[in-house]
C-alpha cells in the first residue's frame, strides 16, 4: 500500500489538472498503521526497508507541489496518525479517534513522533507518545491535530465529505502557482531562524511577483473581476 501511495502521489505532482488531494479511506477505519504480524516475522533489514518507505511516503506529502487534506473517519493509529499529521489540513467525523499507541506494545512510536511533533506542541506530543491513550476528534481538533470536527448532527445534512470537499474546492480555486510555491516556502522556513526565516519569505515573494499568475490576480483585483488561472507559468 505504501508503495502504490508513493507512485500515486508522483503520479500526481505532474498532473496539472489536479490542485489538491483529499486523503481518506475506503472503510470504517482511516489507518490503523502498519501491520503488527508483518513487524514481528520481518527480520531487521525488510523492517528497515518498511519503515524507509513509510518515511518516504510521509515527506512527498510535504513536499508534494500541492496541498494534500486528510478526511478522517474511524481511527488513525500509530502511522495512521503520522499520516493524519503529515498532511497539510486535516477534518474529521466526531467518532474519529487518534493515538500513537507502540509505547503499550514495547514499540515506541519514534517515526511517528516525527510528523506529530511538528504537528502539535511537544508537550502534546509527547503526552500521546508516552501514554498511548486513544484521543477523541475533539482532543485532536484542541491540540491542533485536525483543523475541524465536522459533526453531521450538527451541520444539519452536511457529511464529512461534503464539506471536505467544499474546502478543497475553495483551495483549488486559487492560484495553483502561488499554492505551490506557498506551500513549500512555508514548510522550509519552518526550521529557520527567524531572520533566515524572513530572508527566504522576502525572496519568495519578490519570485513570486515576476509569475504571469500573480499580475493576473493583482489585474483582477482592481479591476473587479474573476482571475483566469490558466495561463500557468
Amino acid at each position: 500500500m505504501l508503495q502504490q501511495l508513493q507512485a500515486h502521489l508522483k503520479t500526481i505532482e505532474t498532473n496539472s489538472e489536479i490542485n489538491v488531494v483529499i486523503l481518506k479511506a475506503n472503510g470504517p477505519v482511516f489507518s490503523s498503521g502498519h501491520d503488527l504480524n508483518e513487524l514481528l516475522t520481518n527480520d531487521s533489514e525488510a523492517n528497515a526497508s518498511l519503515m524507509d518507505s513509510c518515511s518516504s511516503v510521509m515527506q512527498t506529502l510535504v513536499h508534494l507541489n500541492k496541498p494534500v487534506i486528510a478526511q478522517v473517519e474511524g481511527i488513525a493509529t500509530a502511522a495512521g496518525c503520522q499520516l493524519v499529521a503529515s498532511c497539510d489540513l486535516a477534518y474529521a467525523s466526531n467518532t474519529a479517534r487518534f493515538a500513537t499507541p507502540g509505547v503499550n506494545l514495547g514499540l515506541f512510536c519514534s517515526t511517528p513522533g516525527v510528523a506529530l511533533g511538528r504537528c502539535v506542541h511537544r508537550k502534546h506530543a509527547m503526552s500521546m507518545l508516552l501514554t498511548g491513550d486513544m484521543i477523541s476528534a475533539r482532543e485532536a481538533e484542541k491540540i491542533g491535530l485536525i483543523n475541524a470536527v465536522i459533526d453531521s448532527e450538527v451541520n444539519g445534512n452536511a457529511t464529512l465529505d461534503d464539506e471536505v470537499l467544499k474546502i478543497a474546492s475553495k483551495i483549488a480555486a486559487k492560484s495553483p502557482k502561488a499554492v505551490e510555491m506557498g506551500k513549500a516556502l512555508f514548510y522550509k522556513q519552518l526550521e529557520k531562524p527567524l531572520d533566515a526565516a524572513y530572508e527566504i519569505a522576502s525572496k519568495a515573494m519578490v519570485e513570486n511577483m515576476t509569475k504571469i499568475e500573480a499580475k493576473e490576480g493583482i489585474d483582477a483585483f482592481l479591476t473587479k473581476r474573476t482571475p483566469n488561472w490558466s495561463n500557468n507559468d
